[in-house]
């Protein structure tokens, strides 16, 4: 690995997402915003829904992700989310559609809506949204 290098790995439920070398990457931690460079302090922490955004060769990138679970440990960064996208792989258009069905189901409430997961479906489709916008 390089000097400052750090091995991100990012597994979701359908397998490896990715695996790189990058210098920094930052967490959208349920208790806020995290940074982890080299020879970060081990941790655990669980994830919330938002953006992750790591850096290499110079450059910025992004992925939406859905809750789950951090590990840091020997300037190893490893990611079990339970949805994550690159950005430049979000499909906006199905996105969009998401965030409006919510919405929809929010508006016109019945007794029978599940509001909590109306809401969480709501914040995942904007978030996602938000990261695409970030490539």
């Amino acid at each position: 690995m390089a000097e400052n290098a750090i091995r991100l790995d990012i597994v979701t439920p359908a397998g490896l997402l990715m695996s790189d070398t990058v210098d920094t990457v930052n967490l959208p931690a349920t208790l806020g915003s995290m940074g982890v460079l080299k020879n970060h302090a081990p941790l655990m922490t669980t994830l919330d829904i938002g953006t992750v955004k790591y850096h290499k060769g110079g450059s910025d990138h992004f992925l939406a992700v859905c809750g789950g679970f951090a590990e840091v440990k020997n300037n190893v960064v490893i990611i079990l989310a339970d949805a994550a996208e690159k950005a430049e792989e979000i499909d906006v258009e199905r996105a969009k559609a998401a965030e409006q069905r919510a919405k929809e189901r929010l508006h016109n409430r019945t007794a029978d809506l599940d509001v909590a997961r109306a809401e969480l479906a709501l914040r995942r489709a904007v978030n996602r949204i938000k990261t695409s916008s970030l490539k």
